[in-house]
């Protein structure tokens, strides 16, 4: 998978809030390009009014801290991720999107993952809103963001089994201390998810496994008697007997020759249903409780036909 920088959408001169926000929705939600919007995914917000909740929020923070910034605010965030041709299903990049936008806002941000399949590449643009959704502070874009949006997208695509860019180039703020060592997965935990795909392609012999590693991204590579692999990104080799029990060369081979069953232990992520949300309720509360008039210009793009 490959990934871009992640790009702040200001105002612009020449264009309101309502319209900067509303012109990338439009594009990234573009029913020819998203299957008729079947690969549209919202969290915390409805995909369909996104636009006018993001900007909603925005008032609500400013409402609850005071804080106002002029016309180089930042009102959202978009990252584009793309896959190898032939590597996957739009369904599967799309969730594999919402599981990105989850873990790197850390679930504290309303977004909208668009899944493209107008190119010969399978891409998603993911758009989340700055203001949290407690509507009490903004997310901050950071030194080195780039460098932590393409290790998260390695970390999954590797516990998913796909290919990622190879010698991505090191710079900026440490992943590790922006996501914390809990989030991110080990080398050798991010190996022994390799071998678990590795071993479900049901390789005839040892040789064959390690060749389907390779094309996993992995680098192999044999001392004396000993098996080093390492992934990219990471600097240095681990050895196969370290990545513990059920995953040495023994271990490996006796699978291989049918005389030991072989048990995954690839961590399994648990993906919460997106909250429901009534938006006209929400508004309709909100000018009763005292709001100013603003809010209430929003009500008109919620008179859908609601699923």
């Amino acid at each position: 998978m490959a990934t871009t920088r992640i790009m702040p959408l200001h105002i612009g001169k020449g264009r309101t809030e309502s319209r900067a926000i509303s012109d990338i929705i439009d594009y990234v939600a573009n029913p020819q390009k998203t299957d008729n919007g079947k690969l549209i995914t919202g969290y915390g917000c409805d995909s369909r009014t996104a636009d006018a909740e993001f900007l909603l929020a925005k008032r609500q923070y400013i409402a609850a801290t005071g804080r106002v910034r002029g016309a180089d605010d930042v009102i959202a965030y978009h990252v584009r991720q793309s896959f190898r041709p032939g590597e996957i299903t739009p369904e599967e990049a799309n969730r594999l999107g919402v599981e990105f936008a989850k873990r790197f806002t850390k679930g504290n941000h309303a977004f909208v993952v668009c899944t493209h399949i107008d190119k010969s590449h399978i891409h998603n643009h993911i758009i989340w809103s700055s203001v949290s959704l407690e509507y009490d502070r903004k997310f901050r874009n950071f030194w080195g963001s780039t460098k932590a949006v393409r290790r998260l997208s390695d970390t999954i695509c590797i516990e998913n089994g796909l290919s990622i860019v190879e010698n991505p180039k090191p710079h900026g703020k440490s992943y590790n201390k922006w996501l914390g060592d809990q989030a991110k997965p080990s080398h050798r935990e991010l190996l022994r998810v390799a071998i678990d795909n590795a071993l479900s392609q049901s390789p005839a012999d040892f040789e064959e496994l390690l060749k389907l590693l390779q094309e996993y991204g992995c680098e192999v590579s044999k001392r004396g008697k000993s098996y080093r692999l390492k992934l990219s990104g990471w600097e240095i080799a681990a050895r196969m007997d370290s990545l513990d029990e059920g995953y040495g060369l023994e271990d490996l081979r006796a699978v291989l020759l049918g005389k030991k069953v072989h048990t995954p232990r690839k961590k399994t992520v648990t993906q919460a249903e997106p909250p429901k949300i009534n938006l006209l309720v929400d508004i309709q509360a909100k000018l009763q409780a005292g709001k100013g008039a603003g809010y209430a210009r929003y009500r008109l793009v919620v008179h859908y036909t609601w699923r």
